[in-house]
């Protein structure tokens, strides 16, 4: 999934997404946390929705495609 595509965000998550710049962006998605694989990952087939203020981005892990979600704190 390119990141520059939000099939499944919500409106303010898309804001908030693209509110980020493009290689922040490449970064967030590269490191998330799987517990299963225990180290970070890249997280795939993801979606966005805010939560209290924060984006939360839910989808797989690229290794193992078990579910994996990445928080990212709102100001």
């Amino acid at each position: 999934m390119s990141i520059e595509t939000f099939p499944t965000f919500t409106a303010p998550a898309r804001e908030f997404w693209s509110a980020i710049p493009e290689e922040a962006r490449k970064r967030i998605i590269a490191n998330v946390w799987c517990g299963k694989c225990g180290g970070s990952t890249t997280i795939t087939n993801f979606s966005g929705t805010i939560r209290r203020g924060d984006l939360l981005l839910v989808g797989k892990c690229a290794v193992c495609h078990k579910d994996v979600a990445r928080l990212v704190e709102g100001t």
